[in-house]
């Protein structure tokens, strides 16, 4: 089930893919499996069609879903998201460790925190 927050700051057909590859991630929606229509999940979210196209535009390009035309959008296999939230989170981590080592941390004491932060979720 999608939950929106409109107090959220954020567009919320991005709020929509979230959710979504939450889903999928967690195994809530299985490879294969078939997505509500964009006008079915619209209603449901009590938004305008164009969002849920947007976010599932979205999921496409990110290796999520896959359109079929004429036929619906289906969770991707497995690999093929997964390679696509590892490039994601590849760059943040690069992003991050750059900040890092330019506040003067070691990789040690970074590397402890990753640790930390990983074992932890």
């Amino acid at each position: 089930m999608i939950v929106l927050d409109y107090r959220d700051k954020r567009p919320l057909n991005e709020q929509v893919a979230e959710k979504l590859m939450n889903l999928i991630a967690q195994g809530g929606l299985a490879p294969g499996e078939r997505l509500p229509s964009v006008r079915n999940l619209a209603l449901d979210l009590s938004v305008n069609p164009n969002t849920v196209q947007r976010a599932y535009s979205s999921l496409e390009e990110k290796g999520y879903i896959t359109t079929i035309t004429g036929r619906g959008n289906y969770v991707s296999e497995e690999s093929r998201w997964k390679d696509s939230l590892l490039g994601e989170v590849l760059s943040e981590l690069r992003e991050t460790a750059e900040r890092v080592k330019a506040a003067g941390v070691g990789m040690e004491d970074a590397l402890k925190c990753v640790k930390e932060v990983y074992e932890r979720v």
